[in-house]
């Protein structure tokens, strides 16, 4: 058996899809679980030459006979999760655990109602913050409590404690990232709980005897959505010269930009134990790898750029992206 933790190590938008995608296809994964917030964060993954942009759905559905788990952790909107069961036909093979909290429209309307979650934190409206209050004060519904839902519930923590003990290989992917957690990132400027790779065992409802491999993703350089510090953040006259402009998944915002930090990957490294580093967006930073997929073909500069970061972080980079089709990606064992 494998368990895998796929975990995003700057303010989200690291790539972590693409990560659990390729995970799912070429690891043989056996089951994907959700973990993190709710549908306040979107993965990207391109798959059969088709974008699919997922709010709860986990990437690794691409694994066809997967089993595809939304945990206790996670948060659903009900309208959002049965599209994304249509898009991506996993009907007959999604579960969700009967503990997981239901959004309403009437929390999304408290969200956007409040001026220091959306003016000040940069919120993106999803409803989400308003839900986890509702969760504290112990009056949220949860999925258990919805008929429509009843066909899907399990007891995700259970199932997957059983797969993992028959052997099975599952892959859990984390939503948001380490500079977002609510007590580890740049607060207040951060989302509703914790989404380190510790937060996303106990959404699940695992040990951490259990894991076997803690992937924390970077991208080869920095990107923010909304408000908070950033630091050295570029113009976006430069931005745009480099070509590193891009757009948050979830809200259509222009994320903000800056060079690859060390010292915060080696922060994300402390805090999430990671065994092994995953690094997207290379394909950004040198065009010629674009879809490489053979280590030979990394360039000197591209294996200086990777050393300094192992050097830094004493971490082994094992995966290197090179774009966003999910084969594409250097496996450095």
């Amino acid at each position: 058996m494998t368990l895998q933790i796929v975990i995003g190590g700057a303010f989200g938008d690291e790539g972590k899809g693409k990560i659990t995608s390729w995970l799912a296809k070429y690891a043989k994964i056996d089951a994907a679980v959700r973990a993190g917030v709710g549908p306040n964060a979107g993965h990207s993954v391109v798959y059969q030459d088709k974008l699919y942009k997922l709010r709860l759905i986990p990437s690794g559905f691409v694994a066809d006979d997967a089993k595809i788990y939304i945990s206790a952790g996670v948060l659903i909107n009900i309208d959002i999760l049965m599209k994304e069961i249509e898009l991506t036909g996993v009907r007959d093979r999604i579960f969700i655990d009967r503990h997981t909290g239901v959004i309403t429209d009437e929390h999304i309307d408290r969200e956007k109602g409040n001026k220091h979650l959306m003016d000040t934190v940069g919120s993106t409206g999803s409803g989400c913050g308003p839900t986890h209050v509702d969760r504290v004060n112990r009056s949220l519904k949860l999925a258990k409590d919805y008929p429509e839902l009843l066909p899907y519930i399990v007891d995700v923590s259970k199932e997957v404690h059983d797969l993992l003990e028959d052997g099975k290989n599952v892959v859990i992917e984390g939503s948001q990232a380490t500079f977002l957690s609510l007590y580890h990132g740049t607060y207040p400027y951060v989302t509703s709980k914790d989404v380190c790779a510790s937060g996303a065992l106990s959404d699940v409802g695992l040990g951490p005897t259990m894991v076997d491999e803690v992937i924390l993703v970077l991208k080869a350089f920095m990107t923010r959505v909304g408000e908070g510090p950033f630091e050295n953040e570029l113009e976006p006259a430069e931005v745009e010269k480099r070509g590193w402009q891009e757009y948050g998944t979830v809200t259509g915002r222009l994320r903000r930009a800056a060079p690859f930090n060390y010292e915060m990957a080696k922060i994300a490294v402390r805090i999430n134990g990671a065994s092994s580093i995953a690094i997207t967006k290379m394909d950004i930073l040198f065009p010629e790898l674009k879809g490489a997929n053979r280590l030979d073909q990394l360039t000197p500069e591209a294996r200086e750029f990777i050393h300094k970061i192992e050097d830094e972080t004493k971490v082994h980079v094992k995966y290197v992206s090179t774009g966003p089709e999910v084969d594409a990606m250097i496996i450095r064992e």
